[in-house]
This record gives structure tokens, sequence and C-alpha cells, in this order.
């Protein structure tokens, strides 16, 4: 079974499709996700961090804000 994307597929999907934007495109983009799809993302690109409400209280004992989850997915695709 065949689990990689064609670059077609990955440029019709949002998650990737997010990742080709930069500055003002990217921060406005972010900004119209809710806190939860933000979330959905930051999970999904990083699948050993500590994003959901669940793992941040346990660990941080607080929750990942919208304007936080902004800046570490504006970080992670900003990465060189």
């Amino acid at each position: 079974m065949n689990t990689y994307l064609s670059e077609q597929q990955k440029l019709s999907h949002p998650y990737y499709r997010i990742m080709e934007l930069k500055g003002d495109e990217l921060h406005s983009q972010l900004n119209s996700w809710s806190r939860s799809e933000l979330i959905d993302w930051l999970c999904w690109n990083d699948r050993n961090g500590v994003y959901t409400d669940e793992d941040s209280l346990r660990e941080f004992g607080n929750i990942l804000s919208k304007d936080r989850a902004i800046d570490i997915i504006t970080e992670m695709i900003n990465e060189p």
C-alpha cells in the first residue's frame, strides 16, 4: 500500500498547504483556524509534542492557548 502523497495531493491538503505560506499570509491563515484545528495540526506535525489539553495539563499544569499555538506553528514552518 502506498502511504506517500503525491505533490498534487500535498498541495490540496490544508496541513501541507499551510507549510507553503509565509509572513502575513501564514499569520492570517492561522488566525482563521480554531484553537482545536491548530492543536490538530501540531499533533499531526509533531507526534511527540505535548499539545492536547490532557497532555498539557498533565505535563505543564495549563493548556495551550491559541496565540501560543500560532507562535509554535509559525516557528516550525519558518525553521530552516
